[in-house]
Order: C-alpha cells, then structure tokens, then sequence
C-alpha cells in the first residue's frame, strides 16, 4: 500500500520541476538571461584557456624531466635506433 503512496508524489515532484523550469525563464528577464550566457562563454574560455596551459606545462615538464636524464636512462629508454650502419 505505502509504495502505491509514494508512486503518485513522484510524479506530482516531477511534473511541478517541469513547471518551475518553465516559469524561470517566464521570471528571468531578457537582459539577465543575455548576462548569463555570456557567463557561460565566459567560464567556457577560461575553462578552455586553464586546459591549454596545463598542457603546455606537461610538455615542459617532460622535456625537463628528458633533459635531466642521463645518457644510460636515454639509452635504455630509446635503445640503439640513431645508429647509421
């Protein structure tokens, strides 16, 4: 009986989100809803600016760590490919 119950309030949840979703952007006005989609395109370029130096950062990290190596560590690492015979 008790999950019979709970099967209509669930639906009455959902159906009143749906409403409130629709009537926030009846409530929002043109000039705030304009201000936050530039935010998003904002925090989008920031978001893409952040990743592409963080890349940049790993590719030095690893030339440092590549340059800090000893000749062994290279050798063992790439093998005996840059011979000419």
């Amino acid at each position: 009986m008790s999950k019979k119950l709970r099967k209509p309030a669930i639906k009455q949840q959902e159906k009143s989100a749906d409403n409130s979703a629709s009537s926030l952007s009846d409530i929002v006005s043109d000039d705030m809803l304009a201000k936050l989609k530039e935010m998003k395109q904002e925090m989008k370029a920031i978001e893409e600016t952040k990743k592409e130096q963080e890349k940049v950062q790993r590719i030095q990290e690893r030339k440092e760590r590549e340059k800090n190596k000893s000749f062994e560590e290279l050798l063992e690492e790439y093998g005996d490919q840059g011979t000419k015979y």
